[in-house]
């Protein structure tokens, strides 16, 4: 009911009901649903109950999907908060031990005098 083609296709049937039942009379003198279209009114009455009912549960689906994805979300944020905090702790952790670290530093440029320098130095040719 919500695309273009159920509109024109709409507007067809509609306009098709007035010629058959104004112009070209068919069904009696008067057409088989004579001016004011009682029976086309009818029909237009009982498709516009069915639309409001098909507005409606297309409303709550759409309204319990949005619920799904906010409730994701917040699964999503807060664990997205507990890997934050996670890696937080362990800077923390690794900048507590820089004196750890500069020792292993000194160690390894001790044992290979080249290793601290970028580009290598190459002997002679």
């Amino acid at each position: 009911m919500g695309s273009w083609p159920f509109v024109f296709g709409f507007f067809a049937v509609m306009v098709g009901w007035v010629v058959v039942n104004s112009v070209l009379a068919i069904g009696g003198p008067h057409g088989f649903d004579p001016y004011p279209y009682i029976l086309l009114n009818l029909f237009l009455s009982m498709m516009a109950g069915v639309q409001a009912a098909a507005l409606l549960i297309a409303a709550r689906r759409s309204d319990a999907i949005a619920s799904e994805i906010a409730v994701h979300t917040e699964h999503n944020t807060d664990d997205i908060k507990n890997l934050m905090a996670q890696n937080y702790q362990l800077i923390k952790e690794v900048k507590g031990q820089t004196d750890l670290l500069a020792e292993i530093h000194r160690h390894v440029t001790a044992q290979t005098p080249q290793a601290g320098r970028f580009p290598p130095e190459r002997g002679p040719r």
